[in-house]
């Protein structure tokens, strides 16, 4: 046993020590593991994502995630929101996030195909409420196109009047450099009117907003890399 515990040389570095002491060293998720072993700059692509939603949902109460997987980035919205409700209809993944779960990072995760229906969030009154906003990020390109209306439409009605919908999807346009994994779950890319029209389906109001790599930007909708619609006034 050392005479002492070991020290930084620069204090300020000490509490890495201290958390890895107490905690362990945090496990990244199956798929962020995955993309960390295969493309590890595709993380900082999927994180930037979550900033902007983040930013976008700042102060927002009840949030709803619709296809979490690994939950991994949803620590940053937690930053900015009151409380997280992730969803995903496979329960591998939900039963990952659940055994990572940190106390100081606690989300209401739970297995739900949101073709099945509205999801509810339990308020501590013991009542069911609607969310104040919602985003789906990378899910809508999974969805067969005859169920895109109804995808959206159960996200909307999981809202009450006056929230708001954020929804992230890589462009039609960009799979000709897509990963051949990649192209074989996307089976409905859009381009950005096509992502405005459906997300207009069930919101009256719908800002559109693209990113490649990790900048955000608003340019021309072709060269954009994925895309991310922002929707509000539900019909």
């Amino acid at each position: 046993m050392p005479d002492h515990e070991p020290t930084t040389k620069e204090p300020q570095y000490q509490r890495c020590v201290e958390l890895r002491d107490r905690d362990g060293l945090t496990p990244l998720g199956l798929m962020s593991n995955q993309t960390w072993h295969d493309d590890p700059k595709r993380l900082i692509y999927v994180l930037s994502r979550y900033k902007f939603v983040a930013k976008m949902l700042a102060g927002k109460q009840r949030v709803l995630e619709v296809g979490c997987a690994d939950a991994f980035g949803t620590r940053v919205v937690q930053q900015h929101v009151d409380h997280v409700t992730a969803i995903d209809f496979d329960a591998l993944f939900v039963e990952d996030v659940k055994k990572r779960m940190h106390p100081d990072w606690a989300i209401d995760v739970r297995v739900h195909d949101m073709l099945g229906g509205p999801v509810m969030d339990a308020a501590n009154d013991g009542t069911q409420k609607q969310f104040d906003a919602a985003y789906s990020l990378d899910v809508i390109e999974h969805i067969k196109p005859e169920n895109e209306v109804a995808f959206v439409a159960n996200i909307a009605a999981s809202l009450h009047e006056d929230g708001v919908l954020i929804l992230g999807s890589p462009s039609i346009h960009s799979q000709p450099h897509a990963s051949p994994a990649s192209k074989a779950g996307h089976i409905n890319c859009k381009d950005q009117p096509q992502l405005r029209a459906l997300m207009e389906t069930a919101f009256r109001n719908v800002f559109m907003f693209s990113m490649n790599d990790e900048v955000l930007h608003t340019g021309f909708g072709p060269m954009s890399h994925y895309l991310l619609a922002m929707g509000c006034g539900k019909r």
